[in-house]
């Protein structure tokens, strides 16, 4: 029978919705403790989703719907079983993971980054990556140390 008299698709519809796997980071997958409790919350969403996904009567939208959520749980699961929490400092002599760190650029701009991890980084609400080059830059250095980034020189004003 031809596919067209039949509710089932053909392979090449139903590979069309088959996704890639996120890329997972090769570096450490370090996280705040908040870092975790955001990476649980991704995943119990993604969760939902795929549950969501799977009510959908449309077959074709359902498949589409059930792939990403899936690729989603795939990421989640993957980048909650390698977190390693790395806890508050109670050190401010060097800059290190999960500190605050304000400094000025040779223009004189000032800025302000939380050091976290890959999946909670979010320059535009003050946190960058560690593995970024100016969270590689300032790692290790003191309150007053210049470095440079990027053909900028920045001095660390405080570390918190």
């Amino acid at each position: 029978m031809s596919v067209v008299f039949t509710r089932e698709e053909s392979a090449e519809t139903a590979a069309e919705v088959e996704l890639p796997d996120r890329p997972i980071s090769q570096d450490l997958n370090l996280v705040t403790a908040s870092g975790l409790e955001a990476l649980a919350n991704a995943m119990a969403e993604s969760r939902a989703a795929y549950n969501s996904a799977q009510q959908i009567e449309d077959a074709g939208e359902r498949r589409r719907a059930v792939a990403v959520a899936s690729r989603e749980m795939r990421y989640y699961a993957d980048r909650l079983t390698t977190a390693q929490v790395v806890p508050r400092p109670a050190e401010f002599s060097a800059v290190a993971f999960g500190h605050q760190v304000m400094f000025k650029r040779d223009d004189g701009r000032r800025r302000s980054f939380r050091i976290v991890g890959e999946d909670e980084a979010d320059p535009r609400n003050g946190s960058i990556s560690f593995v970024s080059p100016v969270a590689r830059a300032l790692i290790g250095k003191a309150k007053g140390d210049v470095v440079l980034v990027a053909d900028h020189e920045i001095e660390i004003l405080s570390i918190e």
